[in-house]
């Protein structure tokens, strides 16, 4: 079977490496964020704004659980690529057989958990009454499917560890485009409602978790399970859970701020919970570019990290990042602000005006922020390429903490525009928790 390439980056140019290492990243997450955003586009065009809403006011608890789930699976990865890297074949199935396990379980309960309590929840963060019961809906039949995300996750996680990342982008990739497809078909052709954009999400999901499990199957036969091989190993358990939990924590940190800051949205209404739901996935696309950037200078930097020798290398490749990021931020920025209301417009249509009135104040002010985050991310990137992951950890929970004060403060003075403000206090919070650091790094070293 054809396994992932690998690349030494040790060597020769640094801007190609990065940029090599980085394209695929930031593919496989533009494809994460189709879902959200085809869901939140034909929801809000052929059923409206209070449906838009609905997803709105979900999406944050169902973000949370779902990269809970990712942080899981990204831990458990380290292990099996520790067995898979020194030949260990036996134990790394032990893992994969015990990740299954204790992963399914606990996948089960939160499903169970987010069954009784989504109303709940949703009350607690002050969702409006005219559109808590489509939000319930909604997100107990995406809690329904998260079984199939964790199965894909975890397989995907397993591929990775191997060295093939190509097979799950793939299957993402068509899941995408699948769920695209069949919301669609259920909202648009069907009718169904807000029920059929979460039941697409599952089934999209569904079928790329089935290509995973296929694929390893067919083309990976050493993962080939006999009865008395697929074990539920104690030894492995301790070690399985203290990885995965630090990648979980590290994974939800950013989304637990987000579902509080919806907190502070949903007490505005409709209208602006709607057009929060619309600019928070025109700014996730601006993001997650930021943030692959980063992941890829954190590549680059960690097989640099070899002492003196790496120095130079490791100083020119934050360099080259934090070039890359500054560049791309000044393009989206002048990008978001000359065509915000049209990228609006794309969630509601001409009928939704005031939605889209209050989405476009919300993204010309942050239009002029976007540098902000490029920064921090690539400081974030340049400190986890070190193995410096307390810093990271505890910048991120600044921010989060700064941004969530402001915006139930400011929400009530300046509606959603208060939101955009608060998220520049966090970062300025947060460059002021990371500049000291780097500082006194970068003259170590």
């Amino acid at each position: 079977m054809k396994q992932g390439k690998i690349v030494d980056m040790t060597s020769g140019p640094i801007t190609p490496q990065i940029i090599n290492f980085t394209v695929p990243l930031i593919v496989g997450n533009l494809c994460l964020l189709t879902y959200n955003a085809a869901d939140s586009i034909i929801v809000g065009r052929f059923i409206g704004a209070n449906a838009l809403a609905a997803v709105g006011a979900a999406s944050p608890i169902m973000n949370i659980i779902l990269f809970l789930l990712v942080g899981i699976c990204l831990g458990m990865s380290v292990l099996m690529g520790n067995f898979f890297g020194s030949g260990d074949i036996a134990k790394l199935k032990r893992e994969i057989s015990t990740a299954l396990i204790t992963g399914g379980v606990f996948t089960l309960i939160i499903i169970v958990l987010g069954l009784i309590f989504s109303r709940a929840i949703l009350s607690l963060m002050h969702t409006p009454a005219a559109i808590i019961d489509d939000a319930t809906l909604f997100l107990r039949i995406i809690f329904v499917g998260m079984f199939f995300t964790f199965i894909y996750n975890i397989y995907a996680s397993t591929l990775r560890s191997m060295g093939n990342s190509n097979a799950s982008l793939y299957f993402l990739i068509a899941s995408a485009v699948l769920n695209v497809l069949l919301d669609l078909l259920f909202v648009a052709v069907l009718k169904l409602g807000i029920a059929g954009a979460a039941c697409a999400t599952v089934i999209a999901e569904a079928l790329s978790a089935l290509f995973c499990i296929i694929y390893v199957r067919k083309r990976i036969p050493i993962l080939k399970y006999t009865r008395h091989e697929f074990v539920f190993d104690r030894s492995l358990l301790r070690e399985t859970v203290n990885y995965s939990s630090v990648a979980a924590m590290q994974q939800i940190t950013l989304h637990i701020g987000k579902l509080l800051v919806q907190g502070a949205v949903n007490p505005l209404g409709i209208f602006s919970i709607a057009a929060f739901n619309a600019v928070s996935r025109i700014d996730d696309f601006v993001l997650v570019v930021q943030q692959n950037i980063a992941h890829g200078v954190t590549g680059f930097l960690a097989q640099n990290n070899i002492g003196n020798s790496g120095t130079r290398r490791i100083r020119k490749g934050f360099l080259t990042g934090l070039k890359m990021e500054g560049i791309y931020s000044t393009v989206m920025m002048v990008i978001i602000f000359v065509f915000a209301r049209p990228f609006v417009t794309l969630f509601v249509g001409r009928e939704g005006a005031r939605v889209v009135d209050l989405g476009v104040q919300y993204l010309k002010i942050m239009s002029f922020l976007y540098l902000l985050p490029g920064f921090t991310n690539i400081l974030q990137g340049y400190f986890r390429g070190l193995g410096k992951l307390k810093i990271t950890l505890n910048s991120t929970f600044t921010q989060i903490v700064a941004r969530v004060i402001s915006a139930y403060l400011m929400a009530p003075y300046f509606g959603l525009k208060g939101i955009a403000w608060a998220c520049l206090v966090g970062w300025v919070f947060m460059v002021g928790y990371e500049l000291p650091m780097f500082t006194k790094i970068w003259k170590r070293n």
